[in-house]
């Protein structure tokens, strides 16, 4: 088995010399975590080698390089780097993803280069990828990869990893490609994201835009479960907290000491970004300056910003108001041997960066909006000689986990001002208690964890999916199940009928059966070793209606009633007299869940809610369960949830009920139960040990065998029966 890591660029720097190539492995957060995976599996990346060129001689030898490494290179032109990364990635998802809607563009040829680009990764993986293999694609560049990699290789082992926030449904739909976008996901088994808010933005965008049912953590589709979950991302703690002990990092921080003297530190280190605050930020700095001259000469806000993207409009005229900021509050307050802030437009060495972080006392980390932010772990991590405060914004995914910090809105001046304030003032004992529990916190859960944790878990979805895999009946499945029904001399074959026989449809009563389907039960019912059972929740006029002519067994209600040789029969001696409050109950949620009804049946209240939005429905559903325990519990009754239904019934008979009254009558060689509802479950778990138990549609544990598809159950059982 291989770990296969794609992402946008290779973990490599590559630089042209007189030589041909220098290439140097870059150690970010992303290549640390998966270096220190606990595997003895050999790893491979897939990523752009970050430098461009059209000559085959010079790709060749960068390709036979990096191949030492084991790193595949895609090369892209000058075209798809502008259109698929400072395009697509960088100019449509990014900013949806960071919740800038002016700021995205739309054009056809950025969504055709990623289409492209997608398809180029996906070429060069396929050169190697085995079926045993795990795969993980990282972040928003790829995000059609997954499904493309599962259409070429269906059993891969596929995860995908969002680095950045996954916006609201109502931002999200805006998105033209929303669809291939989400299906693009959907071909990996594990989809991974920073926080349990971006992990419900992205699951009620499965369910609005793609109409798929989600089960909490879980979407479940034909012949496998995909799971969704929350993995945040850390770094590596023990080398940024052994940092400020090397040598060479102590003579900078000595140095930058001396040059400050006693004055006040604050540190902000970004990408050049309209996602992180920046603006926003030295306004509240320079409000500070305004309301509090008492700080003036005793503090200062070192701000290091990196270059990214200036070449491109928006963030050339970001970087033109920082600027221009920065010399306006520096030329208003600044005072001889005083600036207010200290300006750095430029990458720091890492001993450079551990110095900042060392002499600062305070960290101001407010981003409008940001996946995790490692620069807040970073900074944490490196304070083992004197504590510090750490400021940091609601926005960014690591505010869930360090809730000991100073947490404020970044979009709020007077917060930025106030934070400042409160940091400058907080008594020593309590700076160090924070910082402790806030480093205890991310040194358990640092980048190696973060990368072990969703490999474990993409192993055991993997299992799982086996599993799921192994109980879906195919031609060996059927050869067996056949076999058994070949050699018996007594049958007894229970049916679920909606959702099994017969498809789902918006209207209930639309649900009628199929020529193919009577003349399915017609023949089956002639074989005298047969006994043919319609077990449904449907009332028993509408199944004698149906069925008229075929002389068939029915059980009715959930076993409330059957039918035998001609003839139905009662299970449940005493009329149901329905509770006014039980009434009241359910008639309210249909007055606030529009396109809902009830059913009432001679033993049991049914709400329908198939038309009903999805997050709508589930919420209206846990409310009328709550709302019908008590009276329930007090007059005895049932609730059963099922499949867009809840049921309020007696609770003495079911399905399973029914099936164990059958099985007493006669003593029967071959059992066959299929059924695609909760409710059938109930029939699946009394079957003896050699029935066979057959679960349409998505998986249960309790059932040996699974259907994916209701159009299916019929040519399975025309096989059957053959």
């Amino acid at each position: 088995m291989k770990i296969i890591i794609i992402a946008n660029r290779l973990p490599v720097k590559i630089e042209r010399s007189d030589d041909g190539f220098n290439i140097i492995r870059s150690e970010g957060g992303l290549a640390t975590g998966l270096g220190s995976l606990e595997t003895e599996s050999d790893i491979y990346w897939v990523g752009w080698p970050g430098i461009f060129t059209e000559n085959e001689k010079e790709k060749k030898e960068i390709t036979e390089r990096l191949h030492d490494l084991n790193f595949h290179p895609v090369f892209l032109s000058a075209d798809q780097i502008e259109n698929y990364y400072e395009g697509y990635s960088n100019s449509t998802i990014w900013p949806l993803c960071h919740y800038f809607f002016s700021y995205i563009e739309y054009r056809a040829d950025y969504w055709e280069a990623y289409q492209q680009v997608n398809s180029l990764f996906c070429d060069e993986s396929m050169q190697f990828i085995e079926d045993d293999d795990i795969v993980w694609v990282q972040d928003y560049q790829l995000m059609l990869l997954p499904k493309k990699i599962r259409d070429k290789k269906p059993n891969a082992n596929i995860g995908y990893f969002h680095h950045i926030p996954f916006p609201s449904y109502e931002l999200f739909r805006v998105l033209p490609e929303r669809e291939e976008i989400l299906e693009g996901l959907l071909g990996a088994d594990l989809i991974g994201f920073h926080t349990h808010d971006y992990m419900r933005h992205f699951i009620s965008a499965i369910y609005r835009v793609l109409n798929i049912n989600c089960n909490l953590d879980e979407v479940n589709l034909d012949n496998r479960i995909i799971h969704i979950d929350a993995f945040p991302m850390g770094i590596n703690y023990e080398q940024y907290n052994q940092a400020p002990k090397l040598p060479e990092v102590k003579v900078k921080s000595d140095l930058l000491r001396e040059k400050l003297g006693e004055r006040s530190i604050i540190l902000s280190v970004d990408r050049l970004d309209y996602s992180k605050g920046i603006l926003h930020r030295l306004n509240g700095f320079a409000q500070f300056l305004e309301n509090n001259p008492d700080y003036h000469e005793k503090v200062s806000l070192a701000m290091i910003v990196v270059p990214s993207r200036d070449t491109v409009d928006i963030y050339a005229e970001l970087k033109t108001k920082i600027d221009q900021l920065i010399g306006e509050i520096n030329g208003k307050y600044s005072k001889l041997g005083w600036n207010p802030i200290f300006y750095f437009y430029r990458s720091f060495s890492f001993d450079e960066l551990i110095a900042m972080y060392d002499v600062a006392e305070i960290a101001l980390v407010t981003p409008l909006r940001d996946g995790m932010n490692l620069v807040a772990k970073e900074y944490l991590a490196t304070k083992c000689n004197r504590p510090g405060v750490l400021i940091l914004s609601e926005m960014a995914g690591a505010a869930i986990e360090l809730q000991d910090a100073i947490i404020i809105n970044p979009n709020d001046t007077d917060q930025i001002e106030n934070a400042i304030l409160q940091a400058m003032n907080i008594p020593a004992k309590e700076k160090k208690e924070r910082l402790e529990k806030m480093q205890k916190r991310i040194s358990r859960q640092d980048v190696r964890k973060w990368s072990n944790d969703f490999v474990k878990e993409l192993l055991s979805i993997k299992t799982q999916n086996k599993e799921i895999l192994q109980k879906v009946v195919g031609k060996r499945q059927l050869n067996q199940i056949k076999k058994s029904y070949d050699d018996a001399n007594s049958r007894l074959i229970m049916l679920d009928y909606d959702g099994t026989l017969s498809p789902f449809t918006s209207k209930p009563e639309d649900a009628i059966p199929s020529a193919e389907v009577l003349s399915l039960l017609k023949k089956m019912n002639s074989d005298p070793k047969n006994r043919v059972v319609i077990n449904s929740g449907r009332n028993h006029q509408i199944l004698d209606k149906w069925f008229k002519g075929l002389n068939l067994d029915f059980a009715a209600e959930h076993g409330m009633f059957y039918k035998e040789n001609g003839k139905w029969h009662r299970n449940l001696n005493t009329d149901v007299v329905w509770d006014d409050e039980i009434l009241d109950i359910i008639q309210h949620t249909i007055d606030k869940t529009p396109r809902s009804y009830m059913e009432q049946k001679e033993a049991s209240l049914v709400w329908h809610y198939r038309n009903v939005d999805i997050w709508l429905a589930e919420l209206r559903s846990q409310q009328l369960v709550n709302a019908l325990i008590g009276p329930c519990a007090r007059l005895n009754l049932q609730i059963v949830p099922g499949n867009k239904v809840v049921e309020v019934k007696p609770p003495d008979f079911t399905k399973g009920s029914e099936v164990i009254r059958r099985m007493s009558l006669d003593n029967y060689d071959f059992i066959l139960a299929i059924g695609d509802d909760t409710t059938d479950e109930d029939m699946f778990r009394v079957l003896p040990p050699d029935g066979v138990s057959i679960k349409v549609g998505n998986f249960s544990p309790a059932a040996k065998y699974r259907i994916p598809l209701q159009s299916s159950v019929v040519p399975f059982l025309t096989n059957l029966i053959k």
